[in-house]
């Protein structure tokens, strides 16, 4: 679609919100936004609880990780499937819905009795929650214009960025207080004033329920297996050594004829359930590589800070939560920034600026030492937090101002598809790496001791002296308990080694992403309708 007939589109779209005040549009939005933060903050809020939840139902190690597979494998399914629902049962109807059915599976998933019920429930509060989040980017590029539509992917951004990095804090000190259960019940009060306020606020758009007598079932189903086996492989490969392990080779195996499926009923079916067009847009397909790159930044470092806090400095939640809280301070006073860059200059200026930067505060972070705390990485993560605003902002500008009104739905969908999928992929390639990198570097210091063998042999001396000065007189147990010592300094070294590594790699993947960006193409100012 040419420019010209974007400008017709958006010119002639006759919005139901247009009627509604300028204050009831604001406090609407205002309400789904709170919702999309409680979706986005169910992801990680149990990430520092899990031991917690797993002696609580009495789960092993291996099931309780489906607390948060459940979750995701659900939620990633239904964000592409939003556009559709909200096109046949109206936005304000399908996020009311939404988020009832969030509140009641948040109080499922607290009064859980055993391993299996929590999973089941996870699965139904990550399915339902998960059509809020994209539903708030098209929300707000329909009802508001100027200015205040400017400001859209700035306030989202800071609910998109800050939410899954203030789950591990927020649920570590809910549980440290309470008890791991009031990670859920914290939902129902919120959860119920969100149910009752948006559909009283006003209507958004119109309902098309004729569409629900056109599901394509087979589409649907496609799309389930593609995205719930994929984001299984992805959750559980690093984990099982990937292919190796045959539940994650099937789980592959599913994923590629459910994506054969899907994309066979995305282009010739007469009515599919997520329609592709969007990207039939070139800057928006770029926007969309850029967004899932930015997920693979945000997620994987988040990921991989408090398990160095945890692994290698031994810090508690609390400690791990104050520390990393930082980033979020720097992407709150960062979004007020990017949404004025990115109206006074070129945003695709502002993107490089963007990824610019995030590569430097992850490169900042590939000379971490075994010794760094809260000071050392208060640059590094406050460069990286003052960074991922500069990369959201302009994108979703970009990618949601370049598609004409009646894809504005189905785009919002895929875009913050596209920024999940790169979080999915993100963790799950940096986990792997950060084990393989350990396991070299373990026989590099090791061969690095062979070769230096009276070095060695001083140093488990002097240890097992000082031992044996604190108390252990065996010398058997002494030198025993300094060989154990010197194991563990090993593998911590070689730990911190790897994660040198793999915060390089993940900065070189921010250059690289950086080519793209001269060939977006700059959207002329279109008008919405009032």
């Amino acid at each position: 679609m040419s420019i010209a007939e974007l400008e017709i589109d958006r010119a002639v779209y006759t919005h139901p919100a247009a009627q509604l005040s300028e204050g009831r549009k604001i406090l609407l939005f205002a309400v789904m936004a709170f919702g999309q933060f409680m979706a986005l903050l169910d992801i990680q809020i149990v990430a520092a609880s899990l031991n917690s939840i797993q002696a609580g139902l009495l789960a092993g190690p291996d099931e309780i990780a489906w607390v948060q597979t459940a979750y995701l494998m659900a939620e990633i399914v239904m964000i592409p499937l939003s556009g559709f629902l909200s096109q046949a049962i109206s936005t304000r109807w399908l996020f009311a819905l939404s988020a009832g059915l969030f509140t009641l599976s948040s109080l499922a998933c607290g009064t859980a009795w055993n391993i299996e019920s929590m999973i089941v429930f996870r699965a139904i509060q990550g399915f339902v929650g998960g059509a809020m989040i994209p539903t708030v980017f098209a929300t707000g590029f329909s009802i508001f214009s100027g200015p205040r539509q400017a400001m859209i992917p700035a306030i989202l951004g800071i609910v998109s960025t800050l939410a899954p990095t203030l789950g591990p804090t927020v649920g570590g000190w809910i549980t440290d207080a309470s008890s791991w259960r009031w990670l859920f019940f914290m939902n129902v009060v919120p959860g119920v004033l969100i149910t009752i306020l948006v559909p009283i606020l006003g209507k958004i758009d119109e309902a098309k329920p004729s569409m629900l007598r056109r599901i394509d079932w087979l589409h649907l189903l496609g799309l389930a297996v593609f995205l719930g086996a994929f984001q299984y492989v992805l959750e559980e490969g690093p984990r099982h050594e990937w292919f190796s392990d045959v539940g994650v080779a099937s789980a592959a195996w599913l994923s590629l004829v459910g994506g054969v499926v899907f994309f066979e009923r995305a282009f010739f079916s007469t009515g599919p359930i997520v329609e592709l067009t969007p990207f039939r847009n070139p800057t928006f397909a770029l926007a969309c590589v850029l967004n899932f790159v930015t997920g693979f930044g945000l997620y994987a470092a988040t990921y991989l800070v408090p398990i160095f806090l945890g692994r290698v400095r031994g810090y508690s939640s609390l400690d791990i939560g104050t520390t990393v809280f930082v980033s979020g301070c720097f992407m709150f006073f960062g979004a007020p920034i990017a949404a004025r860059l990115s109206n006074l200059i070129d945003q695709r200026y502002v993107i490089a600026a963007g990824f610019t930067l995030f590569a430097l505060g992850l490169y900042l972070l590939s000379g971490v030492s075994s010794v760094w705390g809260f000071d050392e990485l208060f640059l590094p993560q406050g460069v990286r937090g003052f960074a991922v605003l500069l990369c959201i902002v302009p994108a979703t500008s970009l990618s949601l101002s370049t598609v004409p009104q009646h894809q504005l739905k189905s785009a919002s969908g895929l875009f913050n598809l596209c920024r999940n999928l790169g979080g999915a992929v993100g963790i799950a390639l940096v986990t792997t790496w950060l084990q393989d990198f350990s396991r070299v570097h373990v026989l590099r210091l090791s061969e690095g001791m062979s070769s230096s063998r009276e070095h060695a042999e001083a140093a488990l001396t002097s240890l097992t002296n000082l031992i044996t000065s604190a108390g252990i007189t065996d010398p058997a147990l002494a030198q025993l308990t300094a060989q154990g010592e010197m194991t563990r300094i090993i593998a911590r070294e070689a730990l911190t080694l790897a994660f040198d590594d793999v915060f390089k790699l993940m900065a070189l993947l921010f250059v690289f992403a950086l080519v793209l960006v001269p060939f977006c193409r700059k959207p002329a100012p279109l008008p919405v309708a009032a």
